[in-house]
Formats: structure tokens, sequence, C-alpha cells
């Protein structure tokens, strides 16, 4: 193909960094990239770019940081690069109508979810939590709304009760990589793409994740507790109390066993936890407060669960 596009990357995050790889792989030309300003990390909390920044950076691509868009000065250096497209990817910024309309073809988002289910802003961790049996990636037209333009392409993934968040978005950002750079090569040979309105009717939406989405409730049965962890992990992180001490809980799986005992219970030395509706989750590992992360067993030897409050709560 000698055909190839000038466009604006614009994302944040490490999920982003696949797409961005990907197009730098490709024919198109990157001519700028749009990152989250650098931020404090770390236990030191020094400042360091984003990882779309840092990527970029190493490969010579000139980086914008702005706070936001919507200043006029802002939308004028934007539109000054001249592009024939920008590629979104977890940018974490909304894209205003003057950003939206600058580029020759607008703006495209690779979004993590099977569009019009799961919009916003946790797409993958709702996947897991919820139980769908497929995730993946869709291509989308921008408009103004919260992931709400016409689709362009999807691309599919079977989700398992082994499934978590971090292995999904892995999944997910090599699969939006690739999938992007097709269709900029259709773009650029047919100077157009088609697109499919998407149906409100079956809109989801995955709301912004808060710290206590991570409590565990023993009264729900094992398989939702499980995709729970599955999917929170590394964050906001689930965690349950035991006595006067909090726990993280880092993995778990379901059983088949049944139990008759109260929600909440500590059935065993082996992790096993009675669950809502009789059944029982086997804690793998989890982490004490202000301790290093262990087994079932090493918290007990170690007397982090207490010998009379052997109960979650």
């Amino acid at each position: 193909m000698d055909k190839s596009l000038r466009l604006a990357f614009m994302g944040t995050p490490d999920f982003a960094v696949p797409a961005l790889d990907a197009i730098v792989r490709s024919n198109h030309k990157v001519a700028c990239v749009y990152s989250q300003p650098p931020r404090p990390k770390g236990r030191g909390n020094k400042i360091q770019p984003s990882p779309v920044h840092a990527f970029a950076e190493e490969h010579g691509i000139p980086v914008f940081t702005p706070v936001s868009l919507k200043k006029p000065e802002t939308q004028k250096e934007f539109a000054a690069h001249q592009l024939d497209i920008a590629v979104v990817a977890a940018y974490g910024l909304i894209l205003p109508k003057e950003i939206l309309s600058a580029p020759k073809y607008g703006c495209l988002n690779i979004h993590a979810s099977l569009l019009p289910r799961w919009r916003g802003a946790s797409p993958i961790q709702r996947a897991i939590w919820e139980g769908d049996k497929y995730s993946g990636i869709t291509i989308m037209q921008m408009d103004e709304g919260l992931d709400t333009g016409p689709m362009i392409d999807h691309a599919y993934l079977q989700l398992s009760d082994e499934t978590t968040t971090a292995s999904l978005q892995d999944d997910l950002a090599k699969m939006g990589g690739e999938l992007i750079v097709k269709i900029l090569d259709k773009l650029a040979k047919d100077g157009g793409l088609k697109s499919t309105p998407q149906d409100e009717g079956k809109a989801t939406y995955a709301h912004l994740l808060k710290k206590e989405d991570g409590k565990i409730d023993w009264q729900k049965d094992a398989a939702s507790i499980d995709r729970q962890i599955r999917a929170l992990n590394p964050w906001p992180g689930t965690w349950t109390e035991s006595g006067e001490r909090r726990f993280k809980i880092l993995s778990a799986h379901k059983t088949k066993q049944t139990t008759k005992e109260k929600p909440g219970t500590i059935i065993d030395r082996l992790g096993d936890v009675a669950c809502g509706k009789g059944t029982v989750l086997k804690i793998l590992k989890l982490q004490p407060d202000g301790k290093q992360a262990m087994d079932f067993i090493s918290a007990l030897n170690g007397g982090y669960i207490g010998e009379q409050s052997k109960i979650f709560k």
C-alpha cells in the first residue's frame, strides 16, 4: 500500500501503547501524540510521564499534554497539525466538537467492549464482573456523546472462568492495535469508512469504579464473588474484614462444595469460605493490612486471622 494517513494518537495508559506501537510500525505517519500530563507515581511520588507519553518520546514523536482541550489556543494548535484523522484510546479527556471535527476524517476511538454494551470508564472490569461470555474491541467514529458514535468494526474474544482484568486488558490492547491498523489501511485506500449506528436500546454503562466497589458481600454466591475478585484487582482491589483487621483478597476461585455455614464463615484451614446460596469460595492469596501478600494457611499460622474470629464480614 502506497497511501498513508497523517494522524494524531491520543491515549494515556498501558492499554493504549500496543495500538500506538502498531500504528508506528504501519505505513501511516503519527504526527503527534496527546496524553495526560505527567503525574507523581511510585514510592517517591516522582513526576513521571504516562506510558503512551514515554513510548512516543522513545520514538521521537512530539508529545502534547494539555490539561484540557477546551481552550481555544489548544484547539488552534491541534488544528495546525493538519491531520487526516485522530486515533483515541483511553485518553481520559473529553474531546469537544472543535477537536472532533479538526481532522479531515474526524476521530476514531478504540473502545474495550462490544458496543453498545459497556460504554464508559471501566468496560473491561464490568464484562468480567457481570459474567459476560464475550468481550472485545469496537472501533467507532467519535461524536460528542460518551461512546455513542457509529461503529465501524468489532473484534470478539471469549471470556472464561480464569479471565482477569490484567489478562483481558492485554488481549484487548493487542486486538485493538491490529484492528485499528486494518481500518486505517482501508480508509487510506477507499477515502471513507462504512459505519453502523448503535442500538440505544441495548446500551449499558460501565461507570467509574470506586473504592467501595471492592467490599466483598459474602451473602453473594461464590461465582459472583469470584468474578468480583478477578475484575477488581489490582484496582480498586477486593477486601474483607475479620476481627479488627482488613484483608485484601488477591485471588480465589469458586468450588463445587456446598455448605450450611453462615456466609463469611471460614470453613477450614485451606481457605474455604461459606458464601450465599450454600456455595463455597476458596481463597488462594490474601494480604493483611500492612503486610506482604501470602497464602491462606500462612495468614492463619501468622495469627492474622484470629482463632476466635474465624469469620469474614
